[in-house]
């Protein structure tokens, strides 16, 4: 079996790998190999717990897309190559030869060394369609259950939980909510949020010991508290799935991601790496980042897929911005760029400008939100750093707008005097516009 370029993994990364080589190399013979029968929205992940009602509403459909496009697919796993003579292995003994490769094999999670993690009942937040639908079927009837983790999926898992009647808390490590994205201002805004829906929390705890006979019974934490439950999910973040880049012998970094260049080229001729299994740099720093998102992924598989045969996509980004959205009870909120505190630990001279609003004027009209901003700028040149928005659904685009500014050296001033559109069932009032409020107290 040979073909032009060959795809491993069906995720984000690998779906847009596959349509972006398809649109610029139309005379190409693609193949894409996926273990696994249907792929999952990874964000869309925790939802199947109660909003999405299952995980059969939450696939991708990349498999008819890709039978539409004219792309083969192929259901197996990748487990060995040889680099030399340009093949690749799959677990059922097909030998696949290959000009161009791509690597989009994504991410797992990441189980913390907890003694008895291994009882029944103990499970991840994995992205396996099949694995998950057993989740929910053992859950189903669980009343008590703890979740490890704090940060997004934690959050969101456990939400969706509470929602579905069920008894909830969160442990979390760190000193807030959503610690890597959020100071713990707007780590306080998500844990009333959430306690608001009767989920209980616990922040700066750990968890040293899941307890039980041969299922789950509890955990205990590191004050001596036991908690009972009848079901833990561990929500402790991913890491990278790296295992066929290292028997390729592709170059690995410290953190085990696949190290590429610029322009998602790995350390072996004619293998390209895409997703969170890549290794990224943060935008602002410069150092490796654990950044793992699906936006990042296909942003990485177009740069990718364009430049297959000779780049001719320039990238011009000079490393990856953290940028996240979520909903949490009835409010949303999101990120981009560095926190404060990762700001003040990194030693960046800084402003911090904040403003609230409402995201209707007047606030009368049911749908409103009060909006609150914070705006992190270096104090000098008030180039602005980073963004925490919490609110309304407009939060998310707000998010994204923030991330291009930053992307493109925006600064306090161009939000200051940045001219915009608004309209009564749509936006903040001219007179109180957040993002130029927020500018505006730090000029």
């Amino acid at each position: 079996m040979r073909y032009d370029v060959v795809v491993v993994g069906g995720g984000p990364a690998g779906l847009v790998a596959a349509f972006t080589t398809k649109i610029h190399h139309k005379d190409k013979k693609i193949l894409v190999v996926k273990k696994t029968q249907k792929e999952l929205v990874p964000c869309g992940i925790p939802y199947v717990f109660h909003t999405l009602n299952g995980v059969e509403n939450n696939y991708m459909g990349v498999e008819e897309r890709f039978q539409k496009a004219g792309i083969d697919l192929l259901i197996d796993e990748v487990v060995d190559g040889d680099v030399n003579q340009k093949k690749i292995f799959t677990r059922d003994g097909t030998e696949i030869n290959y000009d161009k490769l791509i690597l989009a094999t994504g991410s797992v999670p990441a189980v913390p060394k907890i003694p008895g993690v291994e009882l029944e009942n103990v499970f991840t937040v994995s992205k396996d369609a099949n694995y998950l639908r057993t989740v929910l079927e053992k859950t189903k009837d669980s009343k008590n259950v703890v979740i490890i983790g704090g940060g997004f999926i934690g959050v969101e898992v456990a939400d969706e939980l509470k929602r579905s009647g069920k008894n909830v808390t969160i442990v979390e490590m760190m000193d807030c909510l959503l610690p890597v994205s959020f100071d713990p201002d707007f780590g306080e805004l998500a844990r009333k949020e959430i306690e608001a829906e009767n989920v209980k929390v616990y922040t700066s705890t750990k968890v040293v010991e899941i307890f039980g006979s041969k299922a789950v019974q509890g955990v205990t934490l590191d004050n001596g508290e036991r908690i009972v439950a009848d079901a833990v999910i561990i929500a402790t973040g991913y890491k990278p799935n790296s295992d066929l880049a290292r028997k390729l012998g592709l170059k690995i970094t410290e953190y085990g991601f696949v190290e590429t260049d610029e322009y998602m080229r790995t350390s072996k001729v004619d293998i390209f790496a895409a997703g969170d299994c890549v290794q990224h740099r943060d935008f602002l720093t410069g150092k490796p980042s654990r950044l793992m998102l699906a936006s990042a992924a296909v942003f990485d598989a177009r740069i990718a897929a364009s430049n297959l045969y000779g780049l001719k996509v320039i990238k011009t980004n000079k490393g990856s911005l953290n940028a996240y959205s979520t909903i949490i009870g009835n409010k949303a909120f999101g990120s981009v760029g560095i926190t404060e505190r990762t700001a003040r630990e990194e030693e960046f001279e800084i402003v911090v400008g904040k403003a609230e609003s409402f995201d209707r004027h007047p606030a009368r009209f049911a749908d409103t939100s009060k909006l609150i901003v914070k705006l992190i700028f270096s104090q000098d040149s008030k180039i602005l750093l980073g963004a925490q928005v919490c609110g309304g659904k407009s939060v998310g685009e707000i998010v994204n707008l923030l991330s291009l500014g930053i992307q493109k050296g925006i600064t306090a001033n161009d939000l200051f005097t940045m001219q915009i559109g608004t309209h009564p069932l749509l936006t903040s009032a001219p007179t109180t516009y957040p993002l130029t409020i927020a500018a505006e107290s730090v000029l």
